[in-house]
C-alpha cells in the first residue's frame, strides 16, 4: 500500500480481494495518507466496502456446512440429487467468495452446462443453488438478496409419464421370480416408492385394521394405505422370520437396495421396454383414474401435498380414450321433434354418467 503523485494529485494504491486498486484523492498528500490508513484498518477489520467477516466465505467451504448442517438432515436422498449438484456447482463457483457470486455469473454458469447437460438437469442445479443462499441469508452468512431469485429457470418438458395396461400387468407378474413378485404386487396395487415397500416392517402392517402404516416417507408425514384382497393374500404368504423385523430382506438380513437387474429381466421377458420400478407407482394412480377414482383420493393414496402434484397421474391410455369415444357415440340417441319432421340429438342422465366415470 503507498500513497503517490501524478500531475498535481495524490493517489492511494493498495490490494483488495487479489485486484490492486488505485484512486486518486487529491491536491492533499496528508489526507491520501489518512484515506489509506482507513482503508488498511477497514480490511483488517473486514469491514471495508461493507463487507462483514461472516461473508468472506468461500462457496465451497459453505457448501460443505450446507450439506453437513442441512442437506443431509432434511433430505433422504441427498447423496443422489443434493451432492450431485454440489459437486457440479463447486467446479463453477468453489473458489469464489458468497458475494462474489452475482445473476451474471450464474447465467454464465447456466450457459456452459447447458452445452453439456439437459435444462431439467441445468435447473435442478439452480434449485440446489437458490436454496443454498437460502440457508446462507438465514445463517447470517450471507446478506442481501437470492442471487439465483434474478436468474430465469429453462422451461422443462412434461414429465416422462410410463404405466402398464392390465394385460401388460399380468405379463410381467407372470415373469417376475420368487422374491420380486410379491414386490411388484404391492407396487401396482398400493403406489407405494421403492423405497418404502424395501423398508416395510411387519409391525407397519395391520391385518387387523387393513392398513399398511408408512411413518417415514418422502415428506416425512404419516401415511396409511388400504390392503385390498391381493395385498393381504401376499403378504400373509409371505414366510416370516422372528429375527427379522422386514418384510422383504436379502440373505444377510437386511433391506433390499437394488433389484434392477431382476426388474429388468422381468420386464424384458414380457416384452415391456422403457419402464422403470417407479413407474409401477404411475401404473397404480393411473388405472385408479381409468376406473374412476377421483383426484383428490387418489392424492391420498399416493400422498401427495397438493392435488397439483396429483395432476400428472390424470392421464388415460390412447385405448382408454378411444373407448370413452366410442361409448359417447352409442349415448347419443336421435329423438323426434313433436311435429315429427326434424331430428334432435338427446344426450341422457344415465349416458352422461357413464361417460364421465
Amino acid at each position: 500500500m503507498a500513497v503517490f503523485s501524478k500531475n498535481g494529485n495524490w493517489y492511494i494504491d493498495y490490494w483488495f480481494n487479489g485486484r490492486r486498486v488505485k484512486k486518486m484523492i487529491g491536491k492533499n498528500k496528508a489526507l491520501a495518507e489518512s484515506v489509506l490508513r482507513k482503508i488498511q484498518t477497514d480490511i483488517v477489520e473486514k469491514k471495508y466496502l461493507d463487507i462483514r467477516g461472516s461473508e468472506r466465505i468461500k462457496f465451497k467451504d459453505f457448501s460443505e456446512e450446507y450439506l453437513d448442517n442441512y442437506a443431509k438432515l432434511n433430505n433422504k436422498s441427498w447423496e443422489k440429487a443434493t451432492l450431485c449438484c454440489i459437486k457440479c456447482l463447486n467446479v463453477y463457483f468453489g473458489e469464489k467468495y458468497l458475494s462474489e457470486i452475482t445473476p451474471f455469473l450464474i447465467e454464465g454458469f447456466k450457459a456452459q452446462r447447458m452445452k453439456v447437460v439437459k435444462p431439467a438437469t441445468v435447473n435442478r442445479a439452480l434449485a440446489c443453488l437458490k436454496s443454498m443462499f437460502n440457508r446462507a441469508i438465514t445463517w447470517k452468512k450471507f446478506r442481501g438478496d437470492n442471487p439465483v431469485k434474478a436468474v430465469k429457470f429453462f422451461k422443462e418438458e412434461s414429465g416422462r409419464l410410463r404405466f402398464l395396461e392390465k394385460y401388460e400387468i399380468a405379463q410381467l407378474l407372470e415373469n417376475c421370480n420368487s422374491y420380486l413378485k410379491p414386490i411388484v404386487i404391492l407396487a401396482l396395487n398400493t403406489g407405494m416408492r421403492r423405497g418404502e415397500i424395501y423398508n416395510l416392517q411387519w409391525q407397519d402392517v395391520d391385518f387387523a385394521h387393513g392398513l399398511i402404516h408408512l411413518l417415514k416417507t418422502k415428506n416425512n408425514e404419516k401415511r396409511e394405505i388400504p390392503m385390498n384382497a391381493l395385498v393381504r393374500e401376499t403378504l400373509l404368504n409371505i414366510d416370516k422370520d422372528p429375527r427379522i423385523p422386514y418384510v422383504f430382506y436379502n440373505d444377510e438380513g437386511k433391506p433390499f437396495y437394488n433389484l434392477r437387474k431382476s426388474f429388468f429381466t422381468a420386464c424384458k421377458k414380457s416384452a415391456i421396454f422403457n419402464f422403470r420400478f417407479h413407474d409401477l407407482r404411475h401404473t397404480f394412480a393411473s388405472q385408479l383414474v381409468m376406473a374412476g377414482v377421483d383426484l383428490n383420493t387418489v392424492r391420498e393414496l399416493l400422498g401427495h401435498k397438493s392435488l397439483e402434484m396429483t395432476l400428472r397421474y390424470s392421464h388415460l391410455s390412447q385405448g382408454h380414450k378411444e373407448r370413452a369415444v366410442e361409448l359417447l357415440c352409442k349415448s347419443i340417441v336421435p329423438v323426434a321433434s313433436p311435429e315429427g319432421k326434424e331430428l334432435k340429438v338427446e344426450i341422457t342422465a344415465q349416458s352422461f354418467k357413464s361417460l364421465i366415470k
